[in-house]
């Protein structure tokens, strides 16, 4: 028998870098629709889902900071980052005769709808998939930031974060073969132990409003909708 899904509502975070595929940078058609196919199991699950995607595999704001860019000027091109691949996954999910929604925290009115809460809200109760884009709106917050907010605005019960890799690791994975997963962590033991996995301030919010953080693979078949019943490889934050 099947395990039910505990919550009724979540966000989805998924990084910029997941929609790359095989590629070095850009949105690979091929992934996307996958993940789209992912959503699609969650909300015959009855579960609403929205989602929050990262800019990465377009532009890192840190990383034009770094190389001399003004870091609020860097950090602006990162979210118009994600709101390029927003209106990629709004594109997947709609080929999937899945009603969605793009709401950006800077208005364009162009290409998507402004970010209103009370609009984000009455679209999940009709069923439509909301990807928030562009950040918070503000620079020096991440998307992790964005997520966490996003998901206490609109009461989700947990907040999903979609990786390359299965879980929560005590070191990189990829660059340390004794890296160990842990199956579940407290807010305080990832701020304490340093763990790379959110940024502090998307931690802190989570913790405040008591809302689960879920990571897992979103490059596994089926990740999706197994970590929202419990199963498979994950790490939960709580």
């Amino acid at each position: 028998m099947t395990a039910a899904v505990p919550y009724r509502r979540v966000l989805l975070k998924v990084s910029g870098e997941a929609l790359m595929g095989g590629g070095q940078y850009g949105v690979d058609v091929a992934t996307t629709d996958r993940i789209a196919g992912e959503v699609r199991d969650a909300l015959a699950a009855d579960v609403e889902v929205c989602m929050v995607i990262g800019g990465g595999n377009i532009f890192r704001g840190l990383s034009g900071a770094a190389n001399g860019m003004d870091r609020a000027s860097a950090d602006y091109m990162g979210m118009l980052a994600t709101v390029m691949n927003a209106i990629a996954m709004q594109n997947a999910l709609e080929r999937q005769d899945i009603q969605t929604r793009v709401l950006s925290a800077i208005p364009m009115t162009s290409v998507c709808e402004p970010y209103i809460r009370r609009r984000a809200m009455r679209h999940m109760e009709k069923g439509r998939v909301v990807i928030f884009a562009a950040g918070t709106g503000n620079p020096f917050f991440t998307t992790d930031t964005a997520a966490a907010l996003r998901a206490t605005e609109m009461n989700c019960d947990a907040l999903l974060k979609g990786t390359n890799v299965d879980g929560i690791y005590s070191s990189d994975p990829k660059s340390d073969p004794k890296a160990t997963r842990y199956d579940s962590l407290t807010y305080m033991e990832v701020l304490s132990k340093d763990l790379k996995v959110m940024d502090a301030s998307a931690i802190s919010l989570s913790r405040e409003n008591d809302i689960p953080i879920i990571v897992f693979s979103i490059q596994e078949m089926g990740g999706f909708l197994g970590a929202l019943r419990g199963d498979g490889a994950h790490t939960i934050v709580k």
